[in-house]
């Protein structure tokens, strides 16, 4: 007969109360969002990053689920539905927004035009950039309608961050060289860019197209109006105060 292996009781009462620490946060909760993102850390990166803006109160009261996944379009859409049915099933909740994070990058185009209309049929909101997700950065600095390579955008957001930053004198000692997972991306383009310009440049590009030949829209993103959404909470949470 196997052994039963014995608990000690203060890691049972531990245990206990983080369980109901749990608890009564989720209770608190009134607003559920799941961010899922076809990259496994630039994106998440900087969705968390514009998170940790949010006041504490805000906080208190909306969970934002951010993840990263390093899968391909239409997967990244499936692993959402996933992550949607675990969590109705393990914790009765039910998100309120979803928001579906891909870029167009080297897939197909009809893997990325397909991703798009499955979300739409779903009811999930999709940040979709054409063709990286670092256009978003771009557009913090100047507006670009023409397509760019891969390169041309790690050139452009590096020449556009050490020109700003060495006007201030932030870059003394070495360049700024971009890193996709730079943890710290979202607080140098707060300081040196314009997140206002961004988004009247990315309503410029999408208003430069009409039809849904997705994979053709090159450049767009709509990476502003999940950004628009996250930055919302604020201005919701202040109204049920009043």
């Amino acid at each position: 007969m196997a052994n039963k292996i014995k608990i000690d009781n203060a890691v049972l009462k531990r245990l206990k109360r983080q369980e109901e620490k749990e608890r009564i946060e989720f209770k608190k909760k009134r607003k559920f969002i799941l961010i899922v993102c076809e990259g496994g850390k630039t994106e998440p990166n900087y969705f968390k990053s514009i998170k940790l803006t949010l006041p504490k109160n805000v906080l208190e009261t909306v969970d934002i689920d951010i993840h990263g996944t390093g899968a391909n379009t239409v997967k990244v859409v499936e692993i959402a539905e996933q992550k949607i049915e675990d969590a109705k099933r393990t914790r009765n909740k039910v998100f309120d927004s979803v928001w579906i994070v891909i870029d167009r990058d080297s897939f197909l185009a009809n893997d990325f035009n397909n991703a798009i209309f499955k979300c739409n049929g779903k009811g999930y909101r999709c940040a979709w950039t054409n063709e990286a997700f670092e256009l978003w950065y771009i557009l913090h600095f100047q507006y670009r309608n023409t397509p760019m390579s891969r390169g041309d955008y790690k050139r452009v957001i590096e020449e556009e961050i050490n020109r700003r930053g060495n006007e201030i004198g932030m870059f003394i000692d070495s360049k700024f060289k971009y890193k996709k997972n730079d943890e710290n991306i979202y607080k140098l383009l707060a300081r040196l860019g314009d997140e206002n310009q961004a988004k009247e440049n990315a309503k410029k590009l999408k208003a430069l197209y009409i039809d849904e030949k997705f994979a053709n829209h090159n450049p767009c993103t709509f990476v502003d109006e999940l950004v628009e959404e996250i930055y919302a909470l604020r201005e919701e949470e202040e109204e049920e105060d009043e």
